[in-house]
């Protein structure tokens, strides 16, 4: 006996393009389309309709009700609903804004519809999906719930501030350090977690609890 489809919908404000995915994921046995929204404030009409839906792939970029605000609305209200975001910005603003809104993952329309399926299967199974922003090792370290390293205050305080918008320079000002000392700081981690990105820094912290946010 095959395996039930994963139920997903799919939010986005342009017809053409969430009318092609849906099509084209419908090619897939193991993936079972079950509505359209064109914002988050259609998403929340629709999906009580839906309760068995379980992710959402959702834009960012969207009128009315962006994908900020509705995944973290779908979080507070739908908790067991999974988000994978789906967009075509590549800066750490968007990845950092849609993880810490509760989003699972987050993949580049320019994505192959495969890789896509890929990053689906593994949000439901694991609860998370993750690229090149943070090592494998992570990945392991997130899934097993181990400790990891032992951070020092500064090293939190930095990591705190990279959740925000705030340069490099910017953070060495609040922090009344140097640049050169937040480097280290930046360096330091990096090698504790074996990560080379700011984007994946902060995802370990937010999947930790290592921040407020």
């Amino acid at each position: 006996m095959l395996p039930q489809p994963i139920s997903i919908a799919i939010v986005d404000d342009h017809t053409l393009f969430r009318s092609g995915l849906a099509s084209l994921l419908d090619e897939f046995d193991e993936i079972k389309v079950l509505f359209e929204g064109k914002n988050g404030q259609d998403l929340q009409h629709k999906i009580v309709n839906h309760p068995d839906v379980q992710l959402l792939l959702m834009d960012i970029n969207m009128p009315v009700m962006d994908g900020f605000a509705a995944t973290k609305w779908v979080k507070e209200h739908h908790t067991n609903v999974n988000v994978l975001a789906l967009s075509m910005l590549e800066d750490e603003k968007a990845i950092i804004g849609m993880l810490r809104a509760g989003a699972s993952g987050y993949m580049l329309k320019e994505s192959t519809p495969n890789d896509l399926l890929l990053a689906i299967k593994a949000v439901v199974e694991k609860g998370f999906y993750i690229n090149d922003l943070v090592s494998g090792r992570l990945l392991i370290a997130l899934k097993n719930g181990d400790s990891g390293p032992i951070f020092s205050t500064r090293e939190l305080a930095f990591l705190q501030h990279c959740s925000t918008e705030h340069t490099y320079k910017e953070i060495a000002d609040m922090m009344n350090v140097s640049p050169r000392t937040v480097d280290n700081y930046r360096e330091s981690l990096f090698a504790k977690l074996n990560i080379r990105s700011r984007t994946g820094l902060v995802v370990y912290a937010i999947k930790n609890n290592l921040i407020t946010i």
